[in-house]
């Protein structure tokens, strides 16, 4: 008696990236890339793809609060970002994340 096995159905490989505030892993979709660009800027990047050092966010504003005002963006990123890049970046999530909290059933902090 022979035994067939079904075909083997590929799922396709999602790239996972960890979040700088919350430290839980993510699909890279879900997060918000921070960059250093060549030049030194450093700048959020919509579209994942700017050259440079990069780091990643969750959408809320509780992992931008706590990423941007411990030391660990500068340790992801290998600069100290000035106090104008950290507002920049604080202002970007205010305006852009303000309302979004974590996910249902999620644990921050």
């Amino acid at each position: 008696m022979k035994s067939y096995s079904s075909p083997s159905i590929r799922t396709r490989h999602i790239p996972q990236r960890t979040c700088l505030g919350c430290r839980q892993v993510k699909a890279k979709r879900e997060l918000i890339r921070i960059v250093n660009t060549p030049e030194g800027n450093i700048e959020v990047d919509i579209t994942g793809r700017k050259s440079g050092r990069g780091t990643y966010l969750c959408p809320t504003l509780e992992c931008w609060e706590v990423g941007l005002k411990s030391n660990r963006l500068d340790h992801a990123l290998r600069t100290s970002p000035s106090k104008d890049n950290r507002q920049q970046l604080m202002k970007y999530a205010e305006e852009y994340l303000k309302g979004e909290t974590s996910a249902p059933g999620e644990k921050t902090g």
